[in-house]
């Protein structure tokens, strides 16, 4: 049975750009290596350009590089020829990206980077183009049609561009052991930011916390579990290292006749789940729902309780 026009379409489309990606990924050589480290060393900023469908992904590749880690920014060649030259610095780079390698309004910018000497990264399919002679390192697209047949709007080339972007990006990331917490300092904002908050930035401290010792007594013990209204309390030992907690399901569990003769010691879990107050908030969300509890201590090196976080405090942040 045939599929409807619409499908037939669109899975084409998609077999043509992966046998792009196919043959990009073949592609990727020794050459490559070498960009990384030179992007990774520049003292400046890679300078990301292109035309039309081109710069629209240069564009993309800036911003991904800026986010992961890596100073970069995009500018238009025609903007470039009309003034904004003067934003590429000695210590810059420039990417720039043009599938033939012909684009007229890239001549300005080509022979600018030749004259200051400022490396030039060139992104086409063409090795033997002006673009592709004038690169100090060569990122070659590989032969490989159009997903639109014979319209040959750009679709697997800037499939092809972006993949090849973001591998750059993830090359340099890994490169400078960029961290979910250097992330979290670009994209502050939104689900992402709020995945990416550590357990310190929600937990509650100092007074908040509802701590005992193993001699409390469990009716002494009550008060500041509904005192403090977080279901639980952090038992500590002399030393001030959390050894302990009762919760609201240990308190119904020893319920009886003697509960009013018990001391904490009597009721509690020992060796609660913990987590470090600089773990990701999503890491702690993670620990609760394999728990399948609600509320879990931060503690530092030494055990000691710095902080406590409930399901709650996640839920207002946004992280569920």
């Amino acid at each position: 049975m045939s599929l409807p026009a619409p499908i037939a379409a669109a899975t084409r489309v998609l077999d043509v750009e992966i046998e792009g990606l196919r043959r990009l990924k073949d592609s990727v050589g020794s050459e490559f290596a070498a960009i990384v480290e030179a992007v990774s060393t520049m003292t400046g900023r890679l300078v990301c350009a292109g035309v039309g469908k081109s710069g629209h992904v240069a564009r993309k590749i800036a911003a991904t590089l800026a986010s992961t880690g890596t100073p970069s920014q995009f500018i238009h060649p025609t903007e470039a020829s009309h003034g904004d030259m003067g934003m590429i610095g000695s210590g810059d780079m420039l990417l720039i990206l043009s599938k033939s390698g012909e684009v007229p309004e890239l001549s300005d910018m080509i022979a600018y980077g030749k004259r200051f000497r400022i490396p030039i990264i060139a992104m086409t399919a063409n090795a033997q183009s002006i673009l592709g002679k004038a690169g100090d390192y060569l990122m070659l697209l590989p032969d490989a049609p159009e997903a639109c047949g014979e319209t040959r709007a750009p679709t697997t080339s800037t499939t092809m561009q972006i993949a090849y972007g973001d591998a750059l990006a993830v090359a340099l990331l890994e490169r400078r052991g960029f961290t979910a917490s250097d992330f979290r300092v670009y994209h502050p904002g939104g689900k992402l930011g709020a995945m990416l908050k550590s357990v310190a930035d929600l937990m509650h401290t100092g007074e908040a916390l509802p701590l005992v010792s193993p001699q409390t007594p469990m009716t002494e013990a009550l008060l500041v579990m509904t005192a403090k209204r977080f279901g639980c309390t952090g038992v500590v030992d002399q030393d001030g290292r959390l050894i302990g907690i009762v919760t609201d399901g240990d308190v119904r569990r020893k319920a009886g006749a003697d509960f009013a003769h018990l001391a904490v010691v009597d009721v509690m879990t020992a060796n609660p789940m913990v987590v470090h107050p600089e773990a990701l908030a999503a890491e702690a969300l993670a620990e609760l729902n394999q728990s399948g509890r609600s509320v879990v201590f931060a503690v530092d090196e030494q055990d000691r309780p710095s902080g406590i976080l409930h399901l709650h405090d996640l839920l207002r942040a946004g992280v569920i």
